[in-house]
């Protein structure tokens, strides 16, 4: 059996309040009647130098990190200055005006894509990364170590590739025949880009062979909701429609396994920082911490108390677990439900540390110092969040520099004691 750690078996126990510190506003009246306003979507980039999000009604906005946080009255570590009255940031006043910039600093950038937005993702080149594709000398597109794109996924699956300092379209790439619902791009520099798709694939683009498809992953039977690559961009995650959760070998484009434990769709997955642990997110009230090494349930953050019944927790219910964070601490991870909250969670903890109130949050993501918590709404807006803080402990970080270059097998050939072993294998999380 595997080892099981069911948060969901204990009542809950009282839980701090997570310190708002601002939200970014809906403009008063919409651009298009014709699409929706939900926020579906919301990205930080790789150096937390912009923050992105799908606004509704075709539009991304992006607008700098630092300027977002002078704006909240917060320090750049997100230390709050004024925690007691946050600014509101409206995106109609967010347009820059007529302020004169220096040439290098970001510029705030409005973005037509044409279609609903369903996915964002950020992706930065490194030179040394080369092109899969060896036999084609001439592209299009040399990308430079400087610079930064946004992908984006849209209703009518196409997927659009920006140039974030230019705000120029780059590449369209067509080939998906449903909403492409996710975006990842794998974190090696490589530009490697996977989409998620409604018509039950995967597809992989090589952008540094101007956008050119790669794979075709088939192995779901419904929708695929999410995706996320490990640390190293060795493995990939897929969830989906029917419970799914499938782990993909990205040097083999071969399938490695699927993770059995979900009981209803699995909507939002992401891998600790140091890649040994993996969270998924469903509509059945849960999210699990696994082993994915291993295939085993480590950790489950349950969301209804008492856990409810496979049948329930497989259909209609009011705790559907909408999306999942890691943070970059390697120590606590983010949710957000249906029960109109968000809750911060500890992995060495048996309830949640923090909680916020969130009405009809969709979508959330950390800053990635990991200091500030994002989400979007349904009706576009997006709201931020200080991360509860505690100082990692040395063995914490000893462990994560460990799991960044050995998996769970590995680890547990090591002659060290077993309570040792044990540690490194997160099993006594």
């Amino acid at each position: 059996m595997p080892n099981h750690k069911h948060l969901c078996s204990l009542p809950p126990s009282p839980s701090g309040k997570a310190k708002f510190i601002g939200e970014l506003l809906v403009p008063a009246a919409p651009f298009d009647q014709k699409s929706g306003r939900e926020a579906w979507t919301v990205a930080f980039a790789p150096n937390d130098s912009y923050f992105a999000w799908s606004q509704g009604h075709r539009i991304v906005r992006l607008i700098p990190w630092t300027k977002c946080l002078k704006d909240f009255s917060v320090g750049h570590c997100g230390e709050g200055t004024n925690a007691s009255s946050p600014r509101r940031l409206s995106r109609q006043n967010s347009d820059g005006g007529k302020v004169s910039l220096v040439l290098s600093e970001p510029c705030e950038r409005t973005i037509d894509c044409g279609d609903i937005v369903w996915g964002l993702a950020f992706g930065s080149s490194v030179p040394e990364k080369q092109s899969r594709c060896v036999n084609i000398e001439w592209h299009r597109f040399k990308f430079g170590q400087d610079q930064l794109l946004l992908a984006t996924g849209l209703n009518n699956g196409r997927i659009k590739i920006w140039d974030v300092y230019t705000g120029k379209l780059l590449l369209n790439l067509m080939d998906h025949t449903d909403v492409v619902q996710d975006l990842t791009f794998a974190p090696d520099g490589s530009l490697m880009l996977v989409s998620a798709s409604r018509d039950k694939t995967l597809r992989v683009w090589d952008l540094k062979d101007d956008g050119n498809m790669v794979k075709v992953l088939r192995g779901h039977h419904n929708w695929v909701y999410c995706s996320a690559f490990s640390p190293d961009s060795s493995i990939l995650c897929s969830v989906g429609a029917g419970k799914a959760v499938l782990l993909w070998n990205m040097d083999k484009y071969t399938l490695i396994r699927k993770l059995e434990g979900h009981h209803n769709d699995v909507v939002s997955c992401e891998f600790s920082p140091d890649g040994a642990l993996l969270a998924t997110a469903s509509y059945d009230t849960r999210v699990i911490v696994w082993d994915h090494h291993k295939g085993t349930i480590l950790l489950e953050l349950g969301h209804l108390f008492p856990p409810p019944s496979p049948i329930f927790a497989g259909g209609s219910n009011d705790r559907w677990v909408r999306s999942v964070s890691f943070c970059p601490d390697g120590r606590h991870i983010a949710s957000v439900t249906d029960d109109k909250l968000v809750r911060f969670w500890s992995i060495e903890e048996r309830a949640p540390q923090a909680i916020a109130p969130l009405s009809n949050g969709l979508c959330c993501a950390f800053s990635a110092e990991g200091s500030v918590l994002s989400a979007g709404t349904c009706d576009g807006s997006v709201h931020f969040w200080e991360c509860p803080r505690s100082i990692s402990s040395l063995q914490h970080m000893c462990r994560m520099s460990l799991r960044r270059v050995m998996t769970t097998q590995q680890v547990e050939e090591l002659t060290i004691p077993t309570p040792l072993r044990d540690y490194l294998t997160y099993k006594i999380i």
